[in-house]
């Protein structure tokens, strides 16, 4: 039978480009995120592009045997529709909660971004699936650069000070953080008693810093203060 002629068939070639094109295009996605050091990178993105692209073809052609029975109803995004909702559990595993930020939404939209782009090529939808790659690789790499310069200065720190119990210490962290311009977005206190008995309390500051500031210096001042014990920052 001419495949050129029954949307239902598709030749060995055809499979093969199809398959090398979404590796291809997965790999240069995965390339971007393995050089960011992120949790799923080359092998993985390749992987996820290549099986949505499988997938895609063996829900179009792979029961084309089936098109002309009776009483059987050939859905060619059937198999479509199950690997955008099963990458969502990959992706997943990729989002980690510190307890203060959530780390990894990038890379689990990338990896849904790829599987649907492993569609595109399973479809022959050829055109679509090169412009989304080179359009994710400008996001990942030109909004990277955005965010480091002009975000990144403002996100959110963790500033932890053990200290002895007495509401000295809070006011004098206090005003050494509004003099250096931070933004103390939330706090918590702590109180716990130690194995000598003494009364100690643990602060939790969530700062907001200006870009051309550092907490190091800080961190080094609240160090130096009467009845501090311990900074540390994250």
């Amino acid at each position: 039978m001419d495949t050129a002629a029954n949307p239902w068939l598709i030749n060995e070639w055809t499979i093969m480009l199809r398959l090398l094109l979404a590796i291809i295009l997965g790999g240069l996605i995965g390339f971007e995120r393995e050089q960011s050091n992120h949790a799923a990178g080359l092998r993985t993105n390749i992987l996820v592009c290549l099986g949505s692209c499988l997938l895609m073809q063996l829900s179009i052609y792979g029961f084309s045997d089936f098109v002309d029975e009776p009483n059987v109803r050939v859905d060619p995004a059937r198999l479509a529709a199950a690997v955008i909702t099963g990458i969502g559990f990959l992706g997943a595993g990729t989002i980690l909660f510190t307890g203060k930020s959530i780390t990894g939404l990038t890379t689990a939209a990338s990896l849904w971004v790829v599987s649907a782009i492993g569609l595109a090529v399973g479809s022959g939808f050829y055109f679509a699936s090169v412009s989304s790659t080179l359009l994710v690789l400008l996001i990942l790499w030109a909004f990277n650069k955005l965010e480091k310069r002009y975000i990144n200065g403002k996100k959110e720190q963790l500033l932890k000070v053990q200290a002895d119990e007495h509401s000295a210490i809070l006011n004098r962290i206090n005003q050494l953080l509004t003099a250096q311009q931070v933004n103390i977005r939330k706090m918590i206190l702590q109180e716990y008693e130690e194995n000598s008995g003494s009364e100690q309390i643990m602060l939790h500051f969530y700062l907001t810093l200006p870009k051309d500031k550092s907490l190091i210096p800080i961190l080094d001042q609240i160090k130096q203060m009467e009845g501090v014990h311990c900074v540390s920052t994250e």
